[in-house]
């Protein structure tokens, strides 16, 4: 694929050579132009920055763990007496299930210490361990935070698979819209050349006296008609162009525009099987299980999940337990012992609990609005993809009875025209089939097109995110 890309982006680069140069013409595949989008246009790299945001906020939350470093020191001199001189250092490492480890050392002096505060010549070591016994233990603020930053992150993978599809989606209706267009100026172009011919036929009898003058009038009107109508179909050509045009840019966030000799493939159809994977997308149940909205809903409803066992964790009495090992000699082993210690309990617990209640109230009601709408997306998605299955068969058949009228009716405008230079018809008899013809071929340009559109609908209905 990259092969293709630089190959487009040669004739990109190289338009205005091309242009200078008379009949030559590129052709931009389906495929190469789909891998250049994703490659490039701008909402593509937007996307890619959701995964980034993710993992500034999984790195964010891994923090809440990182150990820390405390140094608290307080001094106060006044008159030539010291009062006192105060030392605190902490290491403290926060662990998974709320439980604090910490080591501390003190170093105080001074003639006006408080009595707690007394400590050895050479300072005071601790080691010890803070546990919440009731709430925090099992789920706490920080275990909550990474869990949900982890299922955040997954979630962002899925939503950038949504954004990159659905651009490529627009791309592709871009494309066909302009395949479509150019197919139209191709049969107008054709049909010019083929009044011309026959015009010129015209006037050529009637000038030996074997046409009547009447029949150049009436050629001359087809002439005017099909000029018309090339002419219109030439803006939408370029109407189309312009559109595609605005999906196509540069490395470095320049857009660049499409150059009337670029062409597109007719002969999408087997590219554009095998770039959406139809066959696959039209077979394998197994995709709607993976679909990235299912997937973006589900850790939505994993992240709602661990808010509501947060929240129902918070009704629980807050009670945090500490015990800190004393010593003034950390090296040896033996010196911390349960004799020298400092301990404490902490309890706290509102009366009525009306804040956590009501949180643990939404917590449940958000949970269960996500569980409607994964149920509900489910049908939506299943009910659609089927409907576009349908519409892709009935579209093969449409096809295939186009394609029999095109051919009939050219062969009832060749025998028209045989009968006209035997003298056996009209030239408004061959207008008229000749018209019937141009009808057809339109009505199976439209087919196509609507075909394509609809293969392209069931691409962005399941969300996928080929490689290109």
């Amino acid at each position: 694929m990259m092969k293709y890309l630089s190959t487009l982006l040669f004739i990109v680069v190289s338009f205005s050579s091309f242009a200078q140069t008379d009949g030559i013409t590129e052709t931009l595949r389906f495929d190469e132009y789909l891998g250049y989008v994703k490659k490039f246009h701008p909402i593509v790299k937007q996307a890619e920055l959701v995964i980034d945001e993710s993992q500034a906020k999984l790195l964010k939350s891994r923090g809440a763990f990182d150990p820390k470093f405390e140094v608290d020191y307080d001094r106060k001199k006044f008159k030539g007496q010291e009062y006192y001189d105060r030392l605190n250092g902490m290491f403290k490492i926060p662990t998974w299930y709320g439980i604090e480890l910490k080591a501390t050392f003190e170093e105080n002096s001074g003639d006006f210490l408080n009595p707690e505060a007394f400590v050895p010549d050479d300072g005071l070591y601790s080691a010890g361990i803070k546990i919440p016994v009731a709430q925090g233990l099992l789920i706490n603020d920080r275990m909550a935070s990474l869990k949900q930053a982890k299922l955040f992150r997954e979630q962002a993978k899925a939503d950038r698979d949504i954004f990159v599809n659905t651009i490529l989606f627009e791309a592709s209706m871009a494309y066909f819209k302009w395949l479509q267009a150019y197919n139209e100026l191709s049969l107008f172009q054709n049909f010019l050349t083929n009044a011309e011919q026959r015009f010129r036929g015209v006037e050529r009898g009637a000038e030996v006296g074997e046409r009547a003058q009447i029949d150049v009038v009436e050629a001359r009107i087809a002439i005017n008609q099909r000029r018309l109508s090339l002419e219109q179909s030439r803006v939408k050509f370029l109407k189309a162009a312009l559109d595609l045009s605005t999906f196509l840019w540069l490395d470095n966030n320049i857009p660049i525009e499409l150059q009337p000799n670029v062409i597109p493939d007719v002969n999408s159809e087997p590219v554009i099987d095998t770039t959406f994977n139809i066959n696959q997308l039209q077979n394998n149940d197994a995709i709607l299980e993976a679909h990235p909205k299912l997937l973006s809903l589900d850790y939505k409803l994993q992240s709602l999940e661990v808010d509501t066992r947060l929240k129902a964790n918070k009704l629980l009495p807050k009670v945090d337990v500490e015990y800190n090992f004393l010593t003034e000699n950390p090296d040896v082993a033996r010196t911390f012992n349960t004799a020298e210690y400092k301990g404490g309990l902490n309890i706290s617990f509102p009366l009525f609990l009306r804040k956590e209640r009501g949180d643990l109230r939404l917590a449940k009601i958000k949970l269960q609005d996500t569980e409607f709408e994964i149920d509900a997306t489910r049908v939506n998605l299943q009910n659609k993809i089927d409907a576009l299955q349908q519409e892709l068969d009935s579209y093969v058949l449409q096809n295939d009875i186009t394609q029999q009228m095109v051919t009939d009716s050219e062969r009832l405008l060749v025998a028209e025209e045989r009968k006209f230079q035997l003298g056996e018809s009209s030239l408004f008899l061959v207008n008229s089939r000749e018209s019937k013809l141009i009808d057809t071929q339109l009505k199976a340009i439209s087919i196509q097109y609507k075909f394509f559109s609809t293969k392209a609908k069931l691409f962005n209905s399941l969300a996928v995110n080929p490689e290109l």
